[in-house]
C-alpha cells in the first residue's frame, strides 16, 4: 500500500498546489499516523498499517525546531508563501494545538511575516473549544467537508471518532468566513462500491451546505499521489471546473486543483 510518512515536527518546504511554497509543521510521530479519519485515498496509508512508536514532538521541540529553520532560511536568503500545520494525520489531535498554533504565529512574525499559517484538518475537533480559538486565530484554516452524506462519510472518510455531521456543520457555519472549505472528489471503487461524489445528488446535498456555511473560499481537488486502493480515480478537470463554477455563482471564491 501506498505511504509517505513525514519527518517531525518540521518538514520542506515543499511546493503545494495551493499554498506555493510551504513549510510543513508535523506535531505527529514521524514513524507512524494519528488520525480520528481513515480515508480510503490518504497519502499516508491506512492507519492500521502505520501504528506510530514514537510520541508527538512537545510544544518546546516543535517552537525550537521552527525557529531554527526559519532563521536559516533567512540567512540563507531562502523564501516561503506559507507554514503549513500537515503531516502524519490530524494535526489538532496534539494536546497542546492552541498553545502551538500560538507560538507558530509569533515565531512566523519575527522571521517571515508575509508567510500565511495554514492548517490542514478533517475538522472534527473544531468542537472543542480550545481548537476552535486556534482555528479562528490561524490565517488560513482548511476544513475538509467530502460530503453531507454521512454514509458516504463513513465509507470514504471513515472517521475513528464520534462524529456528528450535524454539529459540525453548524460549527462551519458559525466560523464561516474565517474558514475555507476543502473538498476532495473522487471515482471509482473501494472495496467493491462506487466513492463517486461528483454526481448531481451529492453536489447539490454538499452545494447547499457550502451555501450556509458560508466560507471565505472552497478549494476543490483529486488525488494526485498514490492511494492505498489502486482502484480509486481522479476527478476529470472538467467535472471539477463545472463544480467551482457553481460555487462561484452562490457568491463565494473556489479554486480547482487536479
Amino acid at each position: 500500500m501506498a505511504t509517505i510518512l513525514f519527518p517531525s515536527p518540521i518538514f520542506g518546504p515543499v511546493k503545494s498546489r495551493r499554498l506555493g511554497v510551504s513549510l510543513g509543521l508535523n506535531l505527529l510521530p514521524s514513524d507512524g499516523k494519528i488520525c480520528n479519519f481513515d480515508c480510503v485515498y490518504c497519502e499516508c496509508g491506512l492507519n492500521a498499517e502505520h501504528r506510530p512508536k514514537q510520541d508527538m514532538p512537545t510544544r518546546r521541540q516543535v517552537a525550537l525546531a521552527l525557529e531554527a529553520k526559519l532563521k536559516a532560511m533567512l540567512e540563507a536568503g531562502d523564501t516561503i508563501d506559507a507554514i503549513t500545520f500537515a503531516g502524519n494525520g490530524e494535526p489538532t489531535s496534539h494536546p497542546d494545538f492552541k498553545e502551538i498554533v500560538d507560538d507558530v504565529m509569533a515565531i512566523r512574525d519575527r522571521y517571515f511575516p508575509n508567510a500565511t499559517v495554514c492548517l490542514l484538518t478533517n475538522a472534527t475537533n473544531i468542537l472543542k473549544p480550545s481548537v476552535r480559538r486556534a482555528v479562528e486565530s490561524i490565517d488560513r484554516a482548511c476544513l475538509k467537508l467530502d460530503s453531507v452524506d454521512i454514509d458516504y462519510v463513513r465509507f470514504v472518510n471513515r472517521p475513528t471518532c464520534v462524529y456528528r455531521l450535524d454539529e459540525l456543520l453548524e460549527a462551519m457555519r458559525s466560523i464561516g468566513k474565517k474558514c475555507v472549505i476543502q473538498t476532495m472528489f473522487l471515482k471509482g471503487t473501494w472495496e467493491g462500491q462506487c466513492v463517486d461524489n461528483t454526481g448531481e445528488v451529492a453536489v447539490q446535498a454538499w452545494l447547499e451546505a457550502i451555501r450556509t456555511i458560508n466560507p471565505n473560499g472552497v478549494d476543490l481537488y483529486t488525488i494526485s499521489r498514490d492511494t492505498p486502493a489502486k482502484t480509486l480515480q481522479k476527478a476529470g478537470a472538467e467535472e471539477l471546473d463545472r463544480i467551482a463554477d457553481r460555487v462561484r455563482a452562490l457568491g463565494i471564491s473556489a479554486h480547482a486543483y487536479y
